[in-house]
Order: structure tokens, then sequence, then C-alpha cells
């Protein structure tokens, strides 16, 4: 509303001055409004409208795509949680499924256990019988190998006193000595060494290998063919050269006299002389193989005799006959006897105390002391 249509309406006004009241003429006037400061007023409140508004409206809009953003922010936390909670049941059911096996590989685990229990046991069990059964297989095998040495001493014994076998009987009781030294038990050592003492003996006793010997007298039995005779005008007596040596020459062409030991036999008993010296040999053979070194030197000597007797002592092939049956006579000689049987006669004791000996430390079933 103007300030015109103010005065018209002041002047319209009942019970107020016109201009023909001269009360009225005589109000003094309002003053005049500036129209100016009304509408700046109005123009700064609206500027605030509009500010306020496009700051509502800015904020509107800032909340709105804020709004926006969060939605979006809250659907894509939303999508991941769900994508969470499918993982987290997928691990949950694995975790489950583990844990079932878990509990499945420990109950395996607890019967492998329990097996492996019984299988010690059985083993230490077995163990124990197959100890028992080697201390069984020890104890018999030591027995015959007691068994073994004691017939070994015997049967070496027994050869050297029928046979005087020196050297059989030292293989023997070589044998011996190292089936006893197979037995485990460590009480027969000492048995050991009187076997080792007996059979060095024998070694040193023994004589020369036998199957030379029987060489060299079958070699002598064939030379005998072949060696030569004494001749038959040999005088029997060379050594005699005095009166009674002209006289025997005086009268050699009247009388002749022989000696059966001492002369030369006739050609027609060149037999006879070589076969007595082949029996001879072939006796001293018989004997050496018989281990009768007694009848063997016997027998040599008589063939020995012979061939001074019978045979030319000139010839290089009788000469060489008697350096054989010197030599096979020296080889014969008898050494001195060794005195066997200490041996076995300490292993048979030992044994005898050896199988007493369980007997008496043994105790009875029932825990009493014998």
């Amino acid at each position: 509303m103007s300030q015109d249509d103010l005065t018209t309406d002041a002047r319209s006004t009942p019970g107020m001055g016109t201009p023909s009241d001269p009360a009225g003429s005589r109000r003094p006037a309002p003053p005049a409004r500036p129209g100016g400061g009304a509408v700046a007023l109005a123009l700064l409140l609206a500027l605030i409208a509009i500010v306020g508004v496009g700051y509502i409206a800015w904020r509107q809009w800032q909340l709105l795509h804020i709004n926006a953003q969060a939605l979006h922010t809250t659907a894509t936390l939303e999508e991941r949680v769900n994508t969470l909670e499918r993982q987290l049941s997928g691990t949950t059911s694995q975790g489950n499924l583990l844990l079932q096996r878990l509990n499945d590989a420990d109950q395996v685990n607890r019967s492998l256990r329990e097996e492996l229990l019984s299988h010690d046991q059985r083993m230490r069990d077995l163990e124990e019988a197959v100890g028992k059964l080697s201390e069984k297989t020890l104890s018999g095998q030591d027995a015959m190998r007691l068994d073994e040495t004691e017939s070994l001493l015997r049967m070496g014994a027994a050869r050297y006193n029928l046979f005087h076998d020196a050297q059989g009987a030292a293989q023997a009781f070589a044998l011996a000595s190292q089936t006893l030294a197979a037995v485990t038990d460590d009480a027969f050592k000492g048995v050991l060494q009187s076997i080792d003492a007996e059979h060095e003996a024998l070694a040193k006793n023994q004589s020369s290998d036998s199957t030379q010997q029987l060489d060299s007298v079958m070699q002598l039995r064939n030379d005998v063919p072949n060696l030569p005779l004494k001749p038959l005008d040999e005088p029997s007596a060379q050594a005699n050269e005095g009166a009674w040596s002209r006289i025997w020459r005086a009268l050699r062409g009247v009388v002749q006299i022989h000696r059966d030991n001492g002369a030369p036999v006739d050609i027609a008993d060149a037999r006879i002389a070589r076969e007595l010296i082949s029996l001879d040999l072939a006796q001293a053979q018989a004997a050496v193989l018989a281990w009768d070194n007694n009848a063997a030197t016997a027998s040599l000597q008589r063939a020995d005799a012979g061939l001074t007797a019978q045979f030319d002592q000139q010839s290089p092939a009788v000469q060489q006959a008697h350096q054989r049956i010197a030599t096979l006579l020296a080889q014969l000689q008898p050494a001195a006897p060794v005195k066997l049987g200490a041996a076995l006669s300490e292993l048979r004791n030992l044994r005898a105390v050896h199988a007493l000996k369980p007997t008496a430390d043994s105790t009875p079933a029932n825990g009493a002391k014998p």
C-alpha cells in the first residue's frame, strides 16, 4: 500500500478531520516514511531467503549424494558380508570335516598304537623265544663239537698207539683243536692248550712220509733183478795172507772148501738169491704199510745182509742199494714215544663237571632252596 492510498483512506475515515473541518485542519501531518529502506530490507530478506534456499538445496543435494554413496557402500559391504558369510559357512563345514577327519585319524592312531604295542609285545616274546632257542642250539652245537673233539682225540691216540702213525695222529689232534676252538664256552680253553701241546709233540715225533718210504722199497725191489752177483772165482776171505794162505793156494787145485754164508752161489741158484732179497723187501714194504717200524727195520737189515753176502760189492748199483737201505733204516729209527691221553682225560672230566653243574645250581619249582 502506497502513501497516497493511506492519505486517501485517512481522509475518508470518519472521525478524522477533513479540509473543510477546521479542527482537522489543525492536526499535524504524520511524517513521511522513506520508501528505499523497505525495498532494501525486502531485497536483503529475499537474498537471505535465496541464499538459505540455495544452501538448503545444496545440503539436500549433498545429503542425497552422500546417501547414494552410503547406499552403494552399504550394498557393497552387504554383498561382501554375504560373501564372507558364505565363505565362513564353507570354512566352518570344512573345519567340521577336518575335525571329523582328525577324530577319525585319532581313532586310527589309537588303534595303530595299540596294534604297535601288541606287535612290540609279540616281538619281545619272539626275541625271547629265539634267544632261548639260540641258547639251546648253541648248547646242542657245543655238545656235538665236544663229542667230535673227544672222538678225534681217541682216534688219534689209537692211531699212534696201535700203528705208530704219528703223522695221522697229529692230523687227528689238529682237527680236534679246530673243533674245540669253535666251542663258545670259555671253560674249555685249557683243554685246547693241552691238545695243542700234544699235537706239537706228535708233529716233532712223526717220521718221514710213508709214501716216500714205500717208493724207495719198491725201487729196490725193481733193481734187485739187475744187481750183479759175486764172481765165482772170488775167494771167500782176503784178510789172512800168512802161511795158511799159501798152503790154501797150493791145495786149491786139489781140494776146494766153500762156506754156505760166504761163498757165491752157483749160477743156477742166482734166482733164489734174488728172490730172497725181493722177499725181504716185500716184507719191509708190508711192515711200512702196517706202520710196524720194527718189522720193517728187521726186513731191511736181512735184505742188506743178503746184498752183502750174495752180490758184488764193487758194483755201483749194489752200493747205491746199500745207501738206500741205510737211508730207510735211518728214517725208521724209533723216536721217543709221545705220552697221549692227558687232553682227553681233562676234556672228559670237564664235561662231567659241566653236566653236573646245572643240576647242582637248579632251584626247585616251589622256590625252596636245595
